[in-house]
């Protein structure tokens, strides 16, 4: 395994933003980080949708970057979002957290436009020569309308800072046809918190999970068990997460996960708009699913 292998692996939470009178609520963030960091989190990935980087300005993206990077102070790697539909502006935001001291970006594909699987090579290529740190592919067909083909992605590989993908296809045969067309050291990280454990089994190096904001020790231990073999212990695991993975994202899934946080005394649950605050049923959907989860009484 390559040194950036053995580094992005394992439960990596990609974190909300914490809002308050609707500013950035800095403490709550810093708290959040130290507790993730406590719980056996393995890598923090601020300023992705889950952390509502599509209504911050700049200035609070790259807020929330500094920040996280502050307050991991090198515990664990910080893969901070640097996603656009805009290549410029994609290189603008990976130049910033590679300035910050972000261990790696992570790079949605450009959604909206819906560039064919060349300007999508061309997107990354542009932001792979701007920086000198490991990029991250997100794949997301759900939220993006394009889906990045095994094909791309190898010739993607072939560049100098193209690391590994956060895979949210939900389709499990993708990890062994990335496997075999980039090889072992291709980063493979689950984006979908339901079919983790299957990704693993497949040949995955970890999870990007938005469960794992509420919670993050269960999210690790399930890691863990897979590295060491355990799948037995790790089905335990998930199926004591498995209503969680369900209750979170019957609304947006950041709004459920700062559900779950307001319960846990962690942070205000405020969201932007367009979004909204989960209904009071799904939000005892959720503190029920976490009773059962073990992560409240």
């Amino acid at each position: 395994m390559t040194a950036a292998t053995t580094s992005f692996r394992g439960s990596m939470t990609a974190l909300v933003t914490p809002f308050k009178n609707g500013a950035v609520d800095e403490q709550a963030f810093r708290d959040l980080i130290d507790w993730q960091i406590a719980q056996g989190t393995s890598g923090l990935v601020p300023v992705g949708t889950t952390g509502e980087s599509p209504t911050l300005s700049h200035d609070e993206h790259h807020k929330v970057v500094d920040i996280c990077i502050d307050q991991a102070k090198g515990r664990v790697p910080v893969i901070a979002g640097a996603g656009s539909n805009s290549t410029d502006e994609a290189v603008d935001l990976a130049r910033h957290a590679e300035k910050a001291g972000a261990d790696a970006v992570l790079v949605v594909t450009p959604y909206y436009n819906k560039p064919t699987q060349e300007g999508m090579y061309q997107h990354f290529k542009a932001v792979n020569d701007a920086i000198g740190i490991p990029i991250i592919i997100y794949n997301i067909p759900p939220r993006s309308v394009v889906d990045m083909s095994v094909d791309t992605m190898k010739r993607l590989y072939e560049l100098k800072n193209i690391v590994g993908v956060k895979d949210a296809t939900a389709n499990l045969a993708r990890v062994s046809q990335q496997r075999h067309a980039l090889g072992a050291d291709f980063i493979q990280l689950s984006g979908e918190d339901m079919t983790a454990l299957a990704y693993m089994a497949a040949g995955g190096h970890g999870c990007i999970s938005v469960v794992a904001n509420v919670a993050p020790k269960p999210c690790a231990d399930l890691m863990a068990a897979v590295f060491k073999g355990d799948y037995a212990g790790a089905l335990k695991i998930q199926d004591r997460l498995v209503p969680l993975h369900d209750a979170i994202f019957k609304e947006p899934g950041l709004a459920g996960a700062k559900h779950g946080l307001k319960l846990l005394g962690r942070l205000e649950e405020e969201v932007r708009l367009p979004l909204m605050p989960v209904t009071a049923a799904t939000g005892k959907v959720i503190r029920d699913a976490m009773v059962h989860a073990g992560v409240i009484n």
